[in-house]
């Protein structure tokens, strides 16, 4: 168990961060876990004095996620590495590569993820 963890509802976290951020805290970044076939946690991290306040939020896969980009813009870059990697799409991002921050077209979708999103338009073309 990670010290300092929260777990937060996705529809509340927009509003925890603000409250973080108020209390003085700057995001350091978000960490990505798939859990199994069917879901992923999203760990939030937050600094304050030497202190890491973490927000758990649980994803189920396809769901999409509230931005943070609209508090902290910088967290565009690791919201996209995330989509990247992961294939979850965080809603309302004010810069979005839309899955090709890193990865080019030759690269297989979801790299990260032991339950990958399978290219079905790839096997079709092989098979004729």
């Amino acid at each position: 168990m990670i010290e300092n963890e929260e777990k937060v509802p996705k529809k509340e976290l927009v509003g925890k961060v603000q409250q973080l951020i108020s209390q003085g805290y700057r995001f350091v970044t978000i960490s990505c876990v798939e859990l199994d076939e069917k879901y992923f946690d999203l760990l939030y991290h937050f600094d304050k004095d030497l202190t890491l306040i973490t927000l758990r939020v649980v994803v189920e896969r396809g769901e999409t996620v509230p931005s943070i980009t609209v508090l902290l813009f910088g967290a565009f870059l690791i919201e996209n590495e995330t989509q990247d990697h992961f294939g979850i799409v965080f809603e309302d991002s004010v810069l979005d590569f839309g899955g090709k921050l890193y990865l080019g077209d030759d690269v297989r979708r979801t790299p990260f993820c032991k339950y990958g999103i399978k290219d079905v338009s790839k096997t079709k073309q092989e098979s004729e």
